[in-house]
């Protein structure tokens, strides 16, 4: 089995492997997102948060919160094939796949030191920010600005198509 295999956790797993890393004093950093097409603004944003200093942990919808939130024609890769490639990217520490449509259960169970989000967020508008903050962490918006989107990348190839 390849590295990238080592770092798909499942809740006990990751709560385990957090618990190790808290104990040689490292920061916990928690990404989360749908990753369905991976892109440059995806890569930006994983490491800047890599960037914070510590682990980071990328928490990627299941399929079925990926329908729920992105409609019935999503997602474009199943759950643990998109796991796999975040997996193989060398700023990601580990990688698990939930199924809540928000990651706030996840924040209470590993309770990150900083959750980070993507540009297209402030502090404050942040859906898990209470539950950071409840948790003793800190919300930080990281990446470029959000050019990048693969709701657009499919809409973009699809009216080519018709003209």
């Amino acid at each position: 089995m390849n590295s990238a295999h080592q770092k798909i956790l499942d809740r006990q797993q990751l709560r385990r492997r957090v618990a190790r890393w808290r104990a040689q004093h490292d920061r916990i950093i928690l990404a989360n997102g749908t990753f369905d097409l991976l892109h440059v603004g995806h890569i930006r944003y994983l490491h800047a948060a890599k960037e914070l200093g510590g682990r980071l942990v990328v928490a990627v919808n299941a399929d079925a919160s990926v329908r729920a939130l992105k409609g019935e024609n999503r997602p474009l890769m199943p759950d643990r094939e998109r796991a796999e490639v975040l997996a193989a990217l060398s700023d990601v520490d580990a990688v698990i796949i939930f199924g809540e449509l928000d990651v706030g259960g996840l924040i209470r169970e590993i309770r990150p030191d900083v959750h980070v989000k993507g540009t297209d967020y402030t502090a404050d508008t942040v859906p898990e920010a209470a539950v950071v903050r409840a948790c003793g962490g800190r919300i930080a918006i990281v990446g470029d600005p959000k050019d990048h989107s693969v709701t657009e990348i499919i809409a973009s190839r699809l009216s080519r198509r018709k003209t």
